[in-house]
């Protein structure tokens, strides 16, 4: 029951932020966290798509700060995330052989956290008169949502 809800949070995640799940789905490959030897997805534990993932996570943090970013809510953004979310909480139940419903979840997890998040930083910046304090606020939001529901999962 628990990895459930862990595989519905990592999709809330991919909705505040598309890679940062992604990233922290490949460290806990790597770091053993999500035993995934054996299973199709195992080469995300490699070097180089931990660099890879965490690289384009890195970037998309500082994209996020650049006015003319589009929405989360446009359909290219939109449909990212979702992918991102499906693909995080497959990748979290994939040991459990329940992948499927992971993907599931997670999609489900990123629409709601892609919603759910948009207003969340639109009330935050409105309290603090501008929009970066809360886009810092939600990007360590994300990043440590990411990692800490991946090391739990373990």
């Amino acid at each position: 029951m628990t990895l459930y809800l862990l595989a519905l949070l990592i999709g809330v995640v991919a909705g505040l932020r598309a890679l940062t799940p992604v990233a922290a789905a490949a460290w806990g490959a790597r770091l053993g966290w999500v035993p995934l030897a054996g299973y199709p997805l195992a080469w995300l534990g490699g070097w180089i798509p931990v660099i890879v993932f965490s690289l384009l996570a890195a970037l998309e943090l500082v994209a996020d700060q650049h006015p003319k970013t589009p929405s989360r809510k446009v359909p290219h953004q939109f449909i990212t995330r979702v992918i991102a979310g499906a693909f995080s909480g497959a990748v979290l139940m994939m040991p459990a052989t329940h992948w499927v419903r992971g993907a599931a979840l997670g999609a489900v997890g990123a629409v709601i956290g892609t919603l759910g998040g948009a207003e969340f930083r639109a009330r935050l910046a409105a309290r603090f008169g501008q929009d970066r304090p809360a886009a810092l606020i939600e990007d360590a939001i994300a990043v440590i949502a990411a990692f800490a529901i991946f090391a739990v999962a373990l």
